[in-house]
């Protein structure tokens, strides 16, 4: 089932997303070669409770970090580890959530560490553009499918992989609720967008095959052919007036367009 949001508990989530896009900012001017994942982790745990909030992740299905880091072909839900020391040239996906009062934020970026290569910026490139195409289909009156079909156009007209595994989703009270939100798809597919919906849109992208394996942690998941993926994701309000960001600091002026095509 479908939980729609009120124009006021849309206004009550903002609190959750504001701090989540804080902290994700805060962790993104940290990284750096030389520092470990769990010192990112660490960091993260003392801005949000310091800020009022609950790290959402942490204890979530049993997972031990406050934010998922995962590094180079490392897709998403990489636990935060000493022994995981970034260096010159590696990316790392920096995924966050935060809770205030019960509402969940939930966001995610992939940064750079020091100058990576072109192809690998690239491929942050193209999947952040991948992330907000996917955002400006998500409408009132459209379909799921819109926005994985925007999602998928750019990303494959890029000579990249989508991951098929992992999908967005609803977020509320819980982190994780109906619909699932695909980073693929058709359009005019799938459940109809309402105003109210609360959605996590979050492509995973990888430059080589879409194909994934499982860690031995049973968290971690990794491109099978060992080349680099990125993760961005920002959670989104499905209104009469179009997609409204939620997952920001007030005060963010990024723009949310029609992608052309």
């Amino acid at each position: 089932m479908i939980a729609l949001k009120t124009r006021a508990e849309v206004a009550q989530m903002k609190e959750a997303g504001w701090l989540s896009a804080a902290v994700l900012r805060e962790v993104g001017m940290r990284v750096e070669p030389g520092i470990t994942t769990l010192e990112l982790d660490r960091f993260a745990e003392r801005f949000i409770r310091g800020n009022g909030g609950v790290p959402t992740f942490k204890g979530y299905g049993g997972f031990p970090g406050s934010i998922c880091a995962s590094v180079n072909e490392q897709i998403v839900h990489g636990i935060p580890s000493s022994q995981t020391v970034l260096k010159e040239g590696d990316i790392v996906s920096i995924d966050v959530g935060a809770s205030v009062g019960s509402w969940a934020g939930d966001n995610a970026w992939t940064f750079p560490v020091g100058e990576v290569s072109p192809e690998v910026q690239r491929l942050l490139d193209v999947t952040e553009q991948s992330m907000w195409a996917a955002i400006a289909a998500a409408r009132e009156g459209r379909c799921i499918g819109d926005i994985g079909h925007a999602c998928q156009r750019v990303a494959e007209s890029a000579g990249f992989g989508v991951i098929r595994e992992y999908t967005g989703h609803g977020i509320g009270h819980d982190m994780h609720e109906s619909p699932p939100v695909p980073n693929f798809g058709h359009r005019h597919w799938g459940k109809k967008l309402k105003a109210g919906m609360v959605l996590a849109i979050e492509p995973m992208v990888a430059m080589g095959t879409c194909s994934t394996v499982q860690g031995a942690d049973g968290w971690l998941v990794c491109t099978a052919d060992g080349k680099p993926a990125a993760h961005f994701e920002k959670t989104v309000a499905i209104t009469p007036d179009g997609p409204e960001l939620i997952s920001v600091e007030p005060g963010y002026k990024r723009p949310v367009t029609e992608p052309n095509g």
